[in-house]
């Protein structure tokens, strides 16, 4: 009985980490495209579309310790008025670019922190949070550090 239930615990866990491991997969697809592609380097609303959460918001502390928050719809008003001055796409020696250094999912949530380069400058540590919808995992929240 014991070899029974150990067996039917270790298929479990195999199948809970295969789906976590998907999930890690396709959270870290969501954040390249939507984010560092879609958001930071080509100003692409479809992209940034494809991985946000309408009701995202960006939390940042002012220099008086004062909480900010700055909607996706502020981000992409900021986007088209940097896609007419030229300051998106951004050049190649610009481009952003980062390094996971972990995801961590708990059944419809997660949250990820990675590294946020420009060009080849380490600038930002990024922590961002994401809900699993119908339709996807999406991005609702973001802090960061600034390095």
């Amino acid at each position: 009985m014991l070899i029974i239930v150990s067996a039917i615990s270790l298929i479990v866990a195999a199948q809970q980490k295969a789906t976590n491991d998907s999930d890690i997969a396709l959270i870290k697809n969501i954040i390249q495209t939507a984010y560092v592609e879609g958001l930071q380097n080509e100003g692409d609303t479809v992209k940034i579309n494809s991985g946000f959460h309408p009701g995202f918001e960006m939390l940042m502390t002012t220099k008086e310790g004062e909480l900010k928050k700055y909607s996706l719809t502020l981000w992409k008003e900021k986007i088209k008025e940097n896609l007419v001055s030229g300051q998106l796409p951004r050049k190649k020696e610009d481009r952003v670019s980062i390094k996971f250094v972990f995801v961590d999912v708990t059944a419809n949530a997660a949250v990820a922190k990675f590294e946020f380069y420009v060009g080849k400058k380490l600038t930002f540590i990024d922590y961002q949070c994401l809900y699993k919808f119908q339709d996807g995992w999406k991005i609702v929240s973001k802090i960061f550090a600034k390095v």
